[in-house]
């Protein structure tokens, strides 16, 4: 089997073995991936989701310099910032939540630290809350660890599988329509309990997911592939691959 990233995993959710890996153990920048690491973050300083957080400076890229549809001064309650974040990884809102972060950026950044070293995540380390800068690194091993930890999160499994939503944006007073980052979400054909989708030069396109191969619940991460959907077409590569038996893996004796 031919696969476009360069480190792939896939893991049975409910025997924890092994069905495939590609250099699973490599260290790469991990991009967006990380804003799954900003979500439990986020839900575990049990804020309170109806705050209104402001857009302001201080959530602007200057590193990548990537443009963002929420305008300076856009006020959303924190739920819908980490749903943006999730559904669709809108940068701003990933900042914005680190920035109202009790203690300020500096501190979320060292919880989310502090929770990959809880997860066991021996080999990932994180920078910042957006996943811009490629310091923010991990394994495909490691970040089935996040997968698993995240799909323990109602709100995550809920936004990040989200196809789409409407926002007002105030008070500018406008509404942007806002889509699913992952198009196997968007098009409803699979099975997806979480799903994230990641690029920036540094770490190419990445996929982690957790979704049902074979009618069992699995967890696959998928990084450093070139192509803007080679992560999903790998994706689903492997599921044939598993789903028609030209893997060889009896489903059944997991």
């Amino acid at each position: 089997m031919r696969l476009e990233s360069s480190s792939v995993i896939v893991v049975d959710a409910i025997s924890g073995k092994t069905l495939y890996e590609k250099n699973a153990a490599t260290v790469k920048p991990i991009a967006s991936i990380t804003k799954l690491m900003t979500a439990m973050v986020t839900l575990d300083a049990k804020l309170p989701m109806d705050e209104v957080l402001t857009i302001d400076k201080g959530d602007i890229d200057y590193l990548k310099r990537t443009t963002s549809r929420l305008p300076m001064g856009t006020r959303l309650t924190r739920r819908e910032m980490l749903r943006l974040a999730l559904m669709s990884s809108e940068n701003r809102a990933a900042s914005a939540l680190s920035r109202y972060y009790p203690g300020g950026k500096s501190a979320f950044i060292d919880a989310m630290n502090s929770k990959a070293a809880q997860l066991g995540m021996s080999n990932t380390r994180f920078a910042d809350s957006t996943g811009l800068t490629p310091k923010n690194v991990s394994t495909a091993s490691d970040l089935v660890k996040m997968v698993a930890a995240a799909s323990e999160y109602s709100l995550i499994r809920e936004f990040t599988t989200t196809q789409g939503r409407e926002v007002a944006i105030t008070p500018a007073s406008f509404r942007l329509q806002y889509l699913n980052s992952n198009p196997l979400v968007r098009k409803g054909v699979w099975d997806i309990d979480v799903s994230k989708t990641g690029y920036i030069n540094e770490a190419g396109r990445c996929l982690v997911m957790k979704a049902d191969v074979a009618k069992r619940p699995a967890f696959m991460v998928f990084l450093q592939s070139n192509g803007k959907y080679s992560p999903m077409g790998d994706a689903s590569r492997v599921k044939t691959w598993i789903e028609s038996g030209a893997s060889g893996i009896n489903i059944a004796s997991l």
